[in-house]
Formats: structure tokens, C-alpha cells, sequence
């Protein structure tokens, strides 16, 4: 899942943007923690231990590009926070769904996708063509389950 350098470099370069350290900095730092969904306080302390003089205005602008570009997923998880992860280069593919835990506020990632006959389903009833689809689901993670027992 997500880019390497090499392609997030092509991508930029063929929107007619510089290649800047910030911007490979960030979708570095996010390409680190790919199994987490991270603040933008989160990614500038990441990016920090690379470019200690970077702003956080910095960083805010470079997430809005990377963004408007594709290139990372913005979340809204229900946890006061917006977050962000690295996107999937294939954007024919779906986005991964959420499984949030409402007593620990555990997020998991959960990649089978099960609504695609649904999707099928829609279109053939409403004549709907569906692009994508986000899917978060609220219950208890094991570790909770086994602590309430």
C-alpha cells in the first residue's frame, strides 16, 4: 500500500510542482506509520527529527496539497482529531475500512471489502455508479472484550 519516493517524485513533477524536502518528508513520515492514523501534530513531530526548523504552518499546507493530490486519505474517525494516512496508488482500489473500539479508542484497519456486491446491487437498482465508499464500524476490540469478562 501507498508510494515510494520515486513515484510520489513523478506524481509532483507531473502536476507542475517542485520537489521539495518537506513534502517527501511528510509523505516519508506517513509512509512510515502506515498502520496508524496520524494528526498533523503527529507528522510534525515526525518530520521534525528530519527538518528540526520546519513550521507547522508548513506542514498543514504541505497535507492540504498532498491532499487535493490523492496522495493521502484525510479521516474522521469521531475522536475530536482529523487524521490523515498514506493513500493507495491504485485509485481504482477502495479505501480500507475502520473498526473502532468505543471503549479504548483503538482503530484497526479492516482491507476485505464486502460491499462490492452491494455496490453492484445499488447500481443495478438506482442506475447509481458508485466511485467509493468509506466504512467505519463501532464495537469492542478483543482486549476489551476479554477485560469486560
Amino acid at each position: 500500500m501507498g508510494y515510494n519516493e520515486e513515484s510520489f517524485i513523478k506524481i509532483l513533477k507531473s502536476k507542475g510542482l517542485k520537489v521539495t524536502n518537506q513534502r517527501k518528508t511528510v509523505l516519508k513520515a506517513l509512509s512510515s506509520k502506515p498502520d496508524q492514523h496520524l494528526t498533523a501534530e503527529e507528522i510534525y513531530e515526525l518530520v521534525r527529527v528530519d527538518i528540526p526548523e520546519i513550521g507547522i504552518a508548513t506542514i498543514y499546507r504541505t497535507i492540504q496539497l498532498l491532499c487535493e493530490l490523492g496522495l493521502i486519505d484525510k479521516l474522521n474517525l469521531d475522536d475530536g482529531y482529523v487524521r490523515y494516512e498514506i493513500g493507495k496508488e491504485d485509485k481504482n482500489e477502495h479505501h480500507h475500512h475502520h473498526l473502532i473500539c468505543v471503549n479504548c479508542g483503538k482503530v484497526l484497519k479492516f482491507d476485505d471489502d464486502l460491499l462490492d456486491e452491494l455496490e453492484k446491487q445499488v447500481g443495478e437498482t438506482t442506475g447509481f455508479i458508485v466511485h467509493d465508499h468509506e466504512l467505519k464500524m463501532y464495537g469492542y476490540c478483543r482486549d476489551c472484550q476479554n477485560n469486560r469478562k
